[in-house]
């Protein structure tokens, strides 16, 4: 059955938006990602052609050319102020960053997100180092994934 509290809270969105206003914010999500698939085009290879609906993909290819990663843009974004995109989703799409713009976000924070990829694009050309380091302004830096994967650490303890 899903969980009960989600399926409330999607109903009452849906009954205090009625048709209309369904159907603009649903033009707002579509609008708000072809802004910035045509924003972030120039810096990363698009990955299907064409406008797209209320979300964009975008590759990293050409950033994997020189040593960046989706992963590191994605921890690299984290520094800059932005929740990371998905990456590597689609997997059919090499190196994906799936950006999901809600169609709440005003043109100044579109902007700002685009800002700071296409700063991450310009940055992956003269000091690809500096990424690789991301995420450096938050609390946990970036963890040793291979490690995680073959030492799991799958208890919680409080700290003493």
């Amino acid at each position: 059955w899903g969980n009960f509290g989600m399926l409330v809270r999607a109903y009452t969105y849906i009954r205090t938006m009625g048709a209309d206003g369904l159907r603009s914010v649903s033009e707002n999500a579509v609008l708000n990602a072809n802004y910035i698939l045509k924003r972030l085009e120039a810096d990363y290879d698009v990955s299907v052609p064409g406008p797209c609906m209320h979300e964009c993909v975008v590759s990293a290819r050409r950033q994997k050319k020189q040593g960046v990663t989706a992963t590191d843009i994605a921890k690299r974004l984290l520094d800059l102020g932005f929740y990371a995109p998905s990456t590597y989703f689609p997997l059919i799409v090499e190196e994906a960053l799936m950006i999901e713009p809600t169609e709440t976000e005003s043109k100044e924070t579109l902007d700002a997100f685009c800002d700071a990829m296409i700063q991450i694009a310009r940055e992956t050309e003269r000091e690809p180092a500096l990424i690789h380091e991301a995420p450096i302004t938050t609390p946990v830096r970036r963890l040793d994934q291979t490690r995680a994967a073959r030492e799991p650490d799958l208890t919680w303890s409080p700290k003493t």
